[in-house]
């Protein structure tokens, strides 16, 4: 049984949504692999928090959590009980199926459901191949075999396998298949696997791109928020920033830089897209007198009134 989900973030089940988003940005970046190399247990940690995240963030599937936690809707329920007789059908982070669940349904309820996602009866000899799910035989498995069936299933691709491109492996039942992901797919993208769904229908792989612990994308462009100190956005500044290939760049901040300005690495995003340090000035809380002299006496040396363009000044 995985860990609850809200115990994994470190969150009351009834956090917001801000709350959540908060606390999985701190996690994901104490252990992500960049920061963690070669620790197995880091890397098996932030795979957690990635499963807590694709779920907690998603309001239908909080919900289904909610409710059902990780067995899902129809688990354990009698025939009957809250007019639910639905069956459960779960894919994993990974995109493989993890388990089925029929309560609630009589046998040959169970088996139309196994059907549709399997193509076949189930039963020996059928288009399934997989044998008889439900221990019996009789009249439906004996029925003519239906067409293959597409499956879908939601995928998640971390951030940087989705820029540069690589390799995903996805498991299927007891068949693990690795996809090869080009670079620059979108959030919501559908990779469509032809003949690779259990019972040889096509496997359609809904791709959702995890969020990075400090890049943001925009289109092609990849965004580095990057903190300055006051002496450097005055006086300029070389400072080094990291890249998509990981490999690190020093950049030139000019002087007289404003928080919120735009520096352009060329080239350096997705697909021949940029990349760009946004600068973020920091100001100390706490300054002694002496430093508070020199502040005062720069703002007498430099007036200046920043919002003297402003339609509302």
């Amino acid at each position: 049984m995985p860990r609850d989900y809200y115990e994994t973030l470190g969150v009351p089940r009834d956090a917001s949504e801000d709350d959540i988003k908060k606390a999985y940005r701190k996690l994901a970046r104490q252990y992500h692999p960049d920061r963690n190399p070669g620790d197995k247990q880091a890397e098996a940690k932030f795979k957690e928090i990635q499963d807590a995240y694709d779920v907690l963030s998603d309001k239908g599937k909080r919900a289904q959590y909610d409710r059902f936690g990780f067995v899902g809707a129809g688990a354990g329920a009698a025939p009957g009980e809250d007019g639910d007789q639905s069956f459960t059908f779960r894919w994993g982070g990974d995109g493989g199926p993890q388990g089925f669940d029929f309560s609630g349904m009589d046998a040959n309820q169970a088996q139309d459901i196994f059907r549709h996602f399997f193509g076949g009866e189930g039963g020996p000899g059928g288009a399934g191949g997989m044998g008889d799910p439900f221990g019996r035989r009789g009249r439906r498995s004996r029925a003519r075999a239906q067409p293959a069936q597409d499956v879908e299933a939601e995928v998640s691709v971390p951030f940087l396998t989705a820029a540069v491109g690589g390799s995903l492996d996805v498991s299927i039942g007891d068949q693990t298949l690795t996809v090869k992901v080009p670079a620059g797919i979108e959030d919501g993208q559908v990779m469509r696997l032809q003949g690779q769904a259990p019972g040889g229908g096509n496997l359609l792989l809904k791709l959702r791109i995890q969020p990075h612990p400090y890049f943001r994308r925009e289109g092609k462009d990849v965004i580095l928020d990057t903190p300055l100190s006051v002496a450097e956005a005055v006086l300029g500044a070389k400072i080094d920033v990291p890249t998509l290939d990981g490999t690190r760049l020093t950049v030139k901040v000019p002087p007289g830089t404003s928080s919120g300005s735009r520096l352009r690495l060329r080239g350096k995003g997705i697909k021949g897209g940029d990349q760009y340090i946004e600068t973020k000035i920091v100001v100390p809380t706490k300054i002694d007198e002496r430093s508070k002299e020199l502040i005062e006496e720069f703002a007498r040396r430099n007036a200046q009134d920043p919002r003297a363009n402003l339609d509302w000044s």
